[in-house]
């Protein structure tokens, strides 16, 4: 899988112009983008890449700024959005928490938002869907079935196009117990191809746990080799999810 620039998934794309993209989709900006806006969108950019490829001092530092940027607005639904970047970026990393920030803004917080973020959280409504950002409403339907993961329905996963929504929806998954190891294999080889080492690290943990479940020692010790080689780049230790 090529490299990407880092990834939004929407939410974050939100702040530069003021409306719903990628966790929450794309938007023209006809004028130029006002200065909040780009300092948001750069912080959020480099929040994002830190946080998933381990470096905590980044990421918290250049959260905290997008949240100083996009506070100058006054506008809740503005920084729930950057409440659930932060969140999502969680999910996909197997960190099932909840979303605090976000929920002392979500009686200011649009439907959309609420929506996104119950979705987070493994929890989808027939009506919710339609409000979810669009890659993402083909896992949440799955989701809403209780079927999702299983073998015909990972072509949906694969269909993301966006490496860290496709994290994300296969974090979701898991967290509500729909797991499935080709589900796994997927957000293994995105998290690997796009160098983020903490989803890695996470992800590998998990098939490693499944294949010792199943009894398969030879790949449990593969996996473990394969966990030893990131952490040998100074890659966070992992929190078991």
């Amino acid at each position: 899988m090529k490299r990407h620039k880092t990834h939004l998934d929407g939410i974050g794309r939100v702040l530069l112009a003021g409306c719903l993209v990628a966790l929450l989709g794309a938007c023209a900006v006809n004028p130029p983008p006002l200065d909040w806006q780009m300092n948001a969108r750069s912080a959020a950019e480099r929040a994002v890449e830190a946080y998933l490829s381990g470096n905590n001092r980044v990421e918290s530092l250049e959260f905290e700024r997008m949240r100083r940027e996009t506070a100058r607005t006054g506008d809740a639904t503005l920084m729930a959005r950057a409440e659930l970047l932060r969140c999502a970026t969680r999910v996909a990393s197997l960190m099932f928490e909840p979303c605090d920030r976000f929920e002392a803004l979500r009686p200011d917080a649009a439907l959309p938002e609420r929506a996104y973020a119950d979705y987070l959280g493994g929890r989808v409504t027939a009506q919710s869907i339609a409000l979810l950002p669009a890659q993402h409403q083909a896992p949440a339907s799955r989701l809403l079935s209780g079927r999702a993961g299983s073998d015909g329905d990972v072509a949906v996963l694969v269909g993301i196009a966006d490496p860290l929504a496709q994290l994300v929806a296969a974090g979701v998954w898991l967290q509500a117990g729909q797991g499935h190891p080709a589900v796994m294999v997927v957000a293994v080889d995105t998290a690997s191809a796009q160098g983020w080492s903490r989803p890695l690290l996470a992800w590998l943990q998990v098939q490693a746990r499944h294949a010792e479940l199943g009894g398969d020692a030879a790949e449990v010790q593969r996996l473990r080799r394969r966990m030893e080689l990131v952490l040998s780049a100074g890659a966070p230790v992992v929190i078991k999810p």
